[in-house]
């Protein structure tokens, strides 16, 4: 009797996962053949018309569906590629922007002396065409498609597994009495859609925070006051270390530990290495050397990542920490028109 109600508690399990299932026609490898022969013996194009545009709607209606394994693909799909490549086109500016900033202060140990170099940079990453290109568009695109792939896959998981699978029987939405938890209900099936957040999710939601802070005090902000920005180089910033230490010291670190801890470890995951980074070892497989061995190999992995990251982070932070952030303040009119503008930051 035991034995009779699990295999009806399996079979109502099968049936859940079957419920989306949508067959495809079978295609005909000998049908496709024998079309192509005849076009190549020279028969009428408009006597095949009618069949391949039958069969062109036939793979629309279900590629559409992601049913078909050689047809088109879903919207997380493109959004994923849309972050990705948005990415490729940011990192051209941030390694600009962490050479200017950072790697020639710390060579010329002078904040006058590196801000030729920022401003031939500028030259390259601030004009009108090339400034929405390499910053805007791809860093809104980057932020944007993560958000759009959150959404999505938490749809998804609720259609799958919260409640919303069209022509489910009513009693396998019920929970049995003995299995209901204090948690369990519609709130606790939202909070259980949502798709794990990884630690380099974590970091871009922050760097994209710190990023827009550090955009609007150094670019917004001087061309709505201004009018432009053409005196913000490296002067502003040891001005705002001088006049407000304790506010742009704790700024610039988290941008610092954000920035390079997202990118390093968002570039590890297109290279493939993440995925194989952790300091807990993986599911156990049962044998004990395998296991030690995996979980070595796991965590050589993450020391490396992160060794690159604390490589990064103490290279910007040398030349943007140990050298702009110690020129001391600008003089004259110069330190005028800086404490105007910081004077309209609010909190300082």
């Amino acid at each position: 009797m035991e034995s009779q109600s699990l295999r009806e508690k399996a079979s109502e399990e099968t049936l859940i996962s079957l419920l989306q299932l949508d067959p495809s026609p079978i295609e005909s490898p000998l049908a496709d053949e024998a079309a192509s022969d005849e076009k190549q013996l020279g028969q009428s194009s408009d006597e095949d018309a009618p069949v391949t545009l039958k069969s062109s709607k036939t793979g629309t209606s279900t590629s559409s569906l992601g049913l078909s394994g050689h047809a088109g693909h879903g919207a997380i799909y493109y959004l994923s590629r849309i972050q990705r490549y948005s990415s490729y086109t940011f990192t051209v500016f941030a390694s600009l922007h962490l050479a200017t900033t950072s790697l020639i202060p710390l060579a010329t140990l002078s904040v006058p002396a590196s801000e030729a170099y920022l401003l031939l940079a500028r030259e390259i990453y601030q004009t009108p065409l090339s400034e929405p290109l390499l910053v805007a568009l791809p860093l809104a695109a980057h932020v944007l498609s993560g958000v759009a792939i959150r959404l999505l896959r938490r749809s998804q998981n609720l259609k799958r597994y919260g409640g919303a699978t069209p022509h489910l029987p009513v009693h396998l939405h019920r929970q049995r009495p003995q299995q209901r938890t204090p948690s369990s209900g519609p709130a606790a099936k939202q909070r259980g859609a949502w798709p794990q957040l990884s630690w380099i999710s974590c970091s871009g939601y922050a760097l994209a925070l710190a990023v827009g802070l550090h955009a609007f005090v150094n670019r917004a902000l001087p061309l709505a006051v201004e009018g432009d920005s053409a005196n913000i180089g490296l002067a502003y910033v040891s001005h705002g270390f001088a006049r407000h230490a304790a506010v742009s010291w704790a700024a610039y670190a988290g941008l610092l530990v954000a920035g390079c801890g997202h990118m390093v470890w968002g570039w590890a995951k297109w290279f493939g290495l993440s995925q194989r980074a952790g300091w807990r070892p993986g599911p156990p497989t049962g044998n004990a050397r395998v296991d030690r061995e995996v979980k070595r190999r796991r965590r050589r992995v993450w020391y490396a990542v992160n060794g690159v990251v604390v490589l990064v982070t103490g290279l910007w932070a040398a030349g943007g920490l140990g050298v702009v952030a110690r020129g001391g303040p600008a003089v004259g009119w110069v330190a005028k028109v800086y404490d105007g503008l910081f004077d309209r930051i609010p909190l300082l």
